[in-house]
């Protein structure tokens, strides 16, 4: 043997699509940038914009070479988007998901230290539909001063929706999967995934099910929401059990979420784009700082986002380096800074 130190090719950088956002969109774009190069993780940005600040040069608030570059890298990391109001414009995350099939919302709920949340210690996660539900837009006018919406709930889709919660739990070593739903009342859509998610569960065995209505859930999420462990439920119910969940642990400006779909997935910050602070340089970026973390691992880079995920929690239980919205008075850059200094120690 020649002694020689055994080759290991370089590793190939990432390609990814970012879409920046409107309003605060690229400041904080910008700083989940420089926190992923903190980590040595190499990607390759392609950048595309969508949203408000597009409509009115494309005519559209998502361009086509945006759905084709997602399509084509697989993964995308998006700010915060807007949707010109009573302009006709559909709003640009909803056409994405329906455009790429995304199915999954994932919304960890986990509180950081530090930040005086309602409660500490909360630790929960909301698998979401994605595609159905009243959000598929069916509506129509059946006479002069009566509107319908008509909820669509189909078999294939809660089938889908309650594997991918039971693996993700099986996944992450969770416990628990709880599916929400108005199965009282709405005997046949709630209905439906009420039956598929008994036949669900019966595959995995080592996870135990649990079954909550909709309204009672939100109680429970105020009172001891870690027993819900993973939630599984509709569009609307997890749409509006999100924000509450958010609320429970600082706000949605430090909430992640990703859509997950079979052949993209799409990580993003789920609060607004803040137009009355963009280029004061004062946005949070935590929210898609911690959304970029679930997309290291989404990529396999597991070492890069357990750096990010050691420092976010060092950082918030020690350091007073935190923007306005988090009660302190450090700009994007200055809380960047510190972030960055922190990963490197981890």
């Amino acid at each position: 043997m020649c002694g020689c130190a055994e080759y290991r090719p370089p590793r190939m950088a990432h390609q990814i699509t970012l879409i920046p956002g409107d309003g605060i969109g690229p400041e904080v774009a910008n700083a989940t940038k420089r926190v992923l190069e903190a980590t040595g993780v190499q990607i390759d940005w392609e950048e595309v914009n969508a949203g408000a600040a597009v409509a009115e040069a494309r005519g559209t608030t998502l361009p086509p070479e945006v759905i084709e570059s997602v399509k084509r890298n697989k993964v995308a990391l998006k700010g915060p988007i807007g949707t010109p109001i009573g302009k006709g414009f559909k709003s640009v995350n909803v056409s994405l998901r329906q455009a790429l099939d995304l199915y999954a919302n994932v919304r960890p709920i986990k509180s950081l230290p530090g930040l005086e949340p309602r409660f500490e210690g909360t630790d929960i996660v909301i698998v979401r539909e994605n595609t159905e539900d009243l959000y598929a837009g069916l509506e129509l006018m059946i006479m002069p001063g009566i509107a319908q919406s008509i909820k669509l709930i189909t078999e294939t889709a809660c089938t889908r929706i309650c594997e991918y919660a039971f693996l993700y739990a099986e996944r992450m070593g969770r416990k628990r999967v709880t599916v929400v739903h108005k199965a009282n009342i709405m005997k046949l859509s709630d209905g439906l995934l009420l039956e598929v998610f008994r036949k669900v569960a019966q595959k995995h065995p080592k996870i135990e099910p649990a079954e909550i209505i909709v309204d009672a859930c939100a109680m429970q999420m105020v009172r001891s929401a870690n027993r819900l462990d993973v939630i599984v439920t509709e569009n609307l119910y997890g749409d509006i059990l999100s924000d509450l969940g958010a609320g429970l642990v600082g706000g949605l400006g430090i909430v992640p979420g990703a859509n997950i779909g079979t052949e993209a997935a799409v990580f993003e910050a789920v609060h607004g784009s803040a137009p009355d602070i963009a280029g004061k340089g004062v946005a949070n970026p935590t929210a898609l700082i911690q959304s970029a973390v679930m997309m290291l691992h989404h990529v396999g880079e597991t070492l890069a986002a357990t750096k990010i995920e050691k420092a976010i929690l060092e950082h918030f239980a020690s350091s007073a380096v935190r923007t306005a919205d988090l009660g302190g008075t450090a700009t994007t850059d200055q809380f960047t800074d510190a972030l960055c200094a922190a990963v490197a120690k981890a």
